[in-house]
């Protein structure tokens, strides 16, 4: 198997269609919970809609890097999600969050051994493939994080008091 497909299917996992370290993904997580539930805080917590937010975040500015564009993303901002007021406004983000994995999965599979060895945008950053390994790490991380998150709102709806 290329590198390219070895790491499309891992991202795959995580993103859209796997089940394979946390029994569920990114995709199948955010499709079947509430706008409200979405939004709900738990403790000091990012909401389920943040951590979202954030991952599209980098997937849509590692996808542009990809496709040829500069790299516009910075850390710092993010988390600036705007606010979700609506089904609308949750079904808009999800919606966005699963086309832009598919198309990041979609672009990293046919990427060649060459271009995974590359710098990515910088030397400091490493290369191609060196940061798609991130990008996986970094998901399976707030993917556990939604998940946990679920389980507080769930208690909090069955036992409101113990929170």
């Amino acid at each position: 198997m290329k590198t390219s497909e070895y790491l499309a299917n891992r991202l795959r996992e995580v993103l859209t269609d796997g089940k394979w370290v946390t029994g569920t993904n990114f995709k199948e997580q955010i499709l079947n919970i509430d706008w409200k539930d979405a939004i709900e805080t738990v403790y000091d917590l990012n909401s389920i809609a943040k951590l979202t937010f954030h991952i599209h975040y980098y997937i849509d500015g590692v996808t542009k890097v990809l496709q040829g564009g500069p790299l516009e993303i910075r850390d710092a901002f993010s988390f600036d999600a705007p606010p979700i007021t609506s089904e609308e406004d949750w079904n808009k983000l999800t919606h966005r969050f699963c086309t832009d994995a598919e198309k990041l999965i979609s672009i990293v599979g046919e990427m060649t051994e060459d271009k995974l060895s590359e710098c990515f945008v910088y030397e400091k950053y490493g290369t191609y493939k060196r940061n798609i390994d991130v990008m996986i790490e970094h998901t399976n991380y707030h993917l556990g994080q939604i998940l946990i998150i679920k389980k507080l709102i769930n208690k909090k709806k069955t036992s409101p008091n113990t929170m």
